[in-house]
């Protein structure tokens, strides 16, 4: 366990420690993917416009931190493959929103649930004091996450 690990007991070691395992922790959880051929740039994207019910192209390259025209070509994938659609802008014709597809929606919904479903088996392997602190843990990773 982490906590054996003396360098946790400063900042930076914590810092260190949390990368790592986060990072392998999302690692295992995309090989948990449904059988869908997204990369994980198109899969956050389609999830960001669920999440937003409907965003501009633009306002989603800066929700996912790309240039405008790397966003227009993921858009257009998925759009290819029916998960997006476009309509145009309620207040301004010169632009478009973007927004999920039935089709999209279940995807993600599949998605979701093979990640889950695997992440709940690996918590069921470790003891209760564990998932204690795991459920202690979790708003804390969350306020990191929106840091």
């Amino acid at each position: 366990m982490l906590t054996n690990i003396p360098n946790l007991r400063s900042d930076a070691g914590l810092a260190s420690a949390l990368r790592v395992s986060l990072a392998r922790l999302t690692r295992r959880l995309r090989r948990q993917a449904a059988h869908h051929s997204l990369t994980p740039t198109q899969l956050a994207t389609l999830s960001a416009v669920e999440r937003h019910t409907a965003m501009t192209p633009s306002e989603l390259a800066e929700h996912e931190k790309v240039q405008p025209p790397s966003m227009t070509r993921v858009v257009a994938k998925l759009e290819e493959r029916g998960l997006l659609t476009r309509s145009p802008h309620p207040t301004d014709r010169r632009q478009v929103t973007v927004s999920v597809t039935p089709q999209g929606a279940t995807l993600l919904k599949e998605e979701r649930r093979a990640k889950e479903a695997w992440l709940a088996q690996r918590l069921k392997e470790l003891t209760p004091e564990e998932r204690a602190t795991l459920r202690a843990a979790a708003p804390i990773l969350e306020k990191l996450s929106k840091m």
